[in-house]
């Protein structure tokens, strides 16, 4: 509860006039003291009340790229019975609040406010609580609560279409590690015949031996799996823009280009931040874990600097996939090194560099490096390579 500056000076006035009108003994003066605190406790009293409101959002879209329309609906219903709700309240969209219209608000009714989004910078923008601020009659005192919870809306970098696919590591089963175009079926094992199964993968000598219908086993041994390294310290993208590391919001553009590429190939991909979390693939309510989209929006910058030296550490251990790319900035160039040791590991490794003044100078044999000076040319760049 606050109270505003006129009631501040009625209630010191309160106090000046009880107090002289006791002390020189003016009945008048302690009567005008006593309706000044009276007035102060009434409005403490009206701006203490609560009104019973049931607040509801719908976002449309929740998730929208960088730059696409985004829309906010909320609904303040009054549940009270009695008394109408005469009220200023404001919604907190991101940095910017909305007046959102609660006068005489009847009980059972509801009013309806629908605002856009900003979505004109990644992030996630945080839409809400609704701030309900009472006041009395005479401006004495004003009292603000909060309403409804918050509601995230997803903004994901832009997505730039990307053709190009690289190629695998087709492993086969007796040990072969062989570079593919795109993958292959190779055969695993036989079980039996299972209704629905197609007859053109029924082994008819096997079948003819054991007696009944025996049915190839087929796995694809040499799919392409990516692995996406993003870094995301403060050290690999020193320039600024307005606050804003230009580098790094391009880095995501291409994070989440290949990313989107590989699902439309039906590509196995894993998206990794250099300096992450402890629980960065899980909601901030321990919900389930988080799309790689959603990461991204959900990505900012870390104060790590050693984090690359761990990441690719892990990376060398684990091999994750056939295919590394690192995303990177200006000053991300000096770590060239730690990746370039993973050659052994990964067969492809490709290095993306954004918002460089001059080119990145060759790094370790079988490095492949792309210069960008935004998501948009790392597109026709990644689309040009012809050796992965």
């Amino acid at each position: 509860m606050g109270i505003t500056a006129r009631g501040v000076g009625l209630l010191v006035a309160a106090v000046l006039l009880l107090g002289a009108g006791f002390r020189f003994a003016y009945p008048e003066l302690t009567l005008l003291g006593a309706a000044a605190g009276a007035a102060v406790g009434y409005a403490a009293l009206v701006a203490a009340w609560r009104p019973r409101l049931t607040v509801t959002r719908h976002a449309d879209p929740d998730r929208v790229a960088r730059g696409e329309p985004a829309s906010m609906t909320l609904t303040v219903r009054n549940t009270g019975r009695l008394r109408s709700a005469n009220l200023l309240a404001e919604d907190r969209c991101g940095e910017r609040t909305v007046p959102v219209p609660v006068l005489r608000l009847r009980p059972g009714r509801d009013t309806e406010v629908r605002y856009d989004v900003p979505t004109d910078r990644r992030g996630v923008v945080l839409v809400g609580p609704l701030r309900v601020t009472r006041r009395d009659p005479l401006g004495l005192v004003a009292l603000a609560r909060p309403y409804g919870a918050a509601v995230p809306v997803w903004v994901y970098p832009r997505i730039h279409p990307l053709t190009a696919v690289p190629r695998g590591a087709g492993r086969s089963l007796d040990g072969r590690v062989d570079g593919v175009p795109h993958g292959s079926i190779t055969f695993d094992s036989l079980r039996e015949y299972v209704v629905g199964d197609e007859l053109r993968r029924v082994h008819w000598r096997t079948s003819a031996r054991v007696g009944e219908l025996m049915v190839r086993e087929n796995v694809d041994t040499s799919l392409p799996r990516l692995v996406v390294l993003l870094d995301n310290r403060l050290a690999a993208h020193p320039q600024r823009v307005g606050g804003v590391a230009e580098s790094f919001e391009s880095a995501c553009e291409a994070a989440a280009s290949i990313v989107t590429a590989a699902h439309r190939a039906d590509l196995p991909v894993l998206l990794l931040l250099v300096a992450a979390a402890p629980a960065e693939a899980q909601t901030s309510d321990g919900g389930p874990a988080l799309g790689p989209l959603d990461r991204l929006a959900a990505a900012d910058l870390s104060a790590d600097g050693d984090a690359v030296r761990a990441a690719t550490t892990r990376l060398r251990q684990d091999r994750l996939g056939d295919t590394l790319i690192f995303l990177t900035g200006p000053g991300g160039r000096d770590e060239l090194g730690h990746v370039g040791a993973l050659r052994g590991a990964y067969p492809s490794v490709v290095v993306a560099v954004f918002g460089a003044a001059e080119p990145t100078p060759p790094g370790a044999a079988g490095l492949v490096v792309v210069d960008a000076a935004d998501g948009a040319q790392f597109a026709a760049e990644w689309d040009g390579v012809r050796r992965w």
